[in-house]
């Protein structure tokens, strides 16, 4: 017969974390809790709770790795209002890797915490939809009509969507013009190298980013193959990961992965190359993700070893074509550090000197530039709130610089600043680093009008 310290023991380990992957103890106990991370985390930043920031969450991980507290509906809520910035881990001066112990956490929550109907169905939602371009362009049509009707403004006026469901109004409210570009894929599977080859890479296209900012993959290509890489670009690409990987969904992660793996693997390239920051990082993390699959784990490894992203190859192999002014005369920009290639991938400088190599170019920085968008994947869609406020401090830095345009290197990022732009009543120009150099390349204007004919 069970005592009742036997049973409490056997409750302590069906409310806690199961045997696969729990934060490891030995990173947890390299936290000296200094807290050092503490005015460097956006959900702390905001909400103000010590178990809210890195160190709390940590304190929490070991309280119920030690069978001290339960992984209860409390505490799925303090990891859940962690944004996965990592800037903890880029401020931290004990090396702990909190990207490493958070995503461990993520898919013991979704194991072990059943969520309340509404949350779940809005995640079904984000997760059965994003990841996957075709059922984007499925619904492009439908919103379409929604924005050129005028629907879409009479639905924010009103205020009705907000207080139906805060979370889809929110969605809405990121939602880019839906154009002819969203409904077709124009780049073909193979772009020849201008001038000598000197590399063969391949390009991913991302998920949203291909359904509603084409512009970008369109540049990105162009950019590679002016300066002499032939672009391989493999049909049925979905989503590389990211979203799903970021929220602790291990199944559908892993498949993704093992279909990114595949495709690229065929193409036979020296190079994988992504523009998006979020998506890069996951690339390079193939081997945490199929860590426990045998037949792929090895792939994975030696598939995130080919990864770059664009910015931080082209700095490294050095651009070949030349570079003309965008506007008659200095043109400052602010740079807008996206957290997974700024904390995540440790790629800062890059961007700014591919940058500064454009004539005319002067580059301004914000306050607080490490501070998060408040984007982190499909987080303002679930945490708005929080969000919201995160979005406001970051558009009002950038604004503070005075530049006359804003680059940003990741779709999220993109998507959330020009929100807060808009609702801040500012029409200040954002644009990705690979718009610009493709403009530059090309002897073009920032509207796209000819400046001046290539030399």
């Amino acid at each position: 017969m069970a005592t009742p310290e036997n049973s409490a023991a056997s409750l302590s380990f069906i409310e806690g974390f199961d045997a696969q992957h729990p934060p490891d103890p030995k990173l947890i106990d390299a936290c000296v809790h200094c807290g050092f991370c503490l005015t460097t985390c956006p959900s702390y930043r905001v909400l103000g709770t010590e178990m809210d920031s890195p160190r709390g969450r940590i304190y929490l991980m070991d309280a119920i790795n030690q069978g001290e507290a339960p992984l209860s509906a409390t505490s799925a809520q303090h990891f859940d209002s962690c944004l996965g910035c990592l800037a903890c881990t880029t401020a931290c001066p004990s090396g702990v890797q909190y990207d490493q112990l958070i995503a461990a956490v993520r898919p013991q929550v979704e194991r072990h915490h059943d969520r309340p109907l509404l949350e779940k169905l809005l995640r079904s939602l984000i997760f059965s939809l994003f990841p996957y371009p075709n059922r984007l362009r499925a619904i492009a049509g439908p919103l379409y009509l929604y924005q050129k009707l005028g629907l879409a403004r009479l639905v924010e006026q009103s205020g009705l969507l907000q207080k139906l469901s805060p979370n889809l109004a929110a969605m809405a409210s990121l939602l880019p013009p839906v154009t002819a570009d969203s409904f077709r894929d124009d780049l073909p599977e193979v772009i020849p190298a201008q001038g000598e080859k000197r590399f063969r890479v391949g390009m991913v296209l991302g998920c949203v980013q291909r359904v509603f900012l084409a512009d970008v993959n369109a540049a990105t290509a162009r950019v590679l193959s002016a300066n002499g890489c032939e672009v391989v670009i493999p049909a049925e690409q979905n989503c590389c990961a990211a979203l799903p990987a970021h929220q602790g969904q291990t199944a559908q992660a892993q498949a993704l992965a093992r279909q990114m793996i595949d495709r690229f693997e065929a193409a036979q390239v020296d190079y994988v190359i992504i523009n998006a920051a979020g998506c890069g990082h996951t690339l390079k993390e193939y081997h945490h993700i199929l860590q426990d699959d045998l037949a792929y784990r090895d792939r994975a490894q030696a598939f995130s070893a080919r990864v770059r992203d664009v910015q931080e190859f082209l700095a490294e192999v050095g651009l070949t074509t030349p570079l003309h002014p965008l506007t008659d005369g200095e043109l400052p920009i602010v740079y807008q550090d996206a957290c997974h290639l700024l904390h995540g991938q440790r790629i800062s400088v890059q961007p700014r000197q591919l940058l500064r190599q454009i004539p005319g170019v002067t580059l301004r920085e914000p306050i607080d530039a490490a501070l998060c968008c408040g984007s982190a994947g499909v987080y303002n869609m679930l945490h708005p709130d929080v969000a919201e406020e995160l979005g406001q401090m970051k558009v009002t830095n950038l604004l503070n610089t005075g530049a006359a345009l804003v680059a940003s290197p990741n779709p999220g990022c993109s998507l959330q600043i020009q929100k807060h732009l808009a609702k801040q009543q500012q029409s200040l120009p954002l644009m990705h680093p690979m718009e610009l150099l493709d403009r530059s390349m090309r002897g073009l204007t920032l509207d796209g009008q000819v400046q001046e004919a290539p030399r």
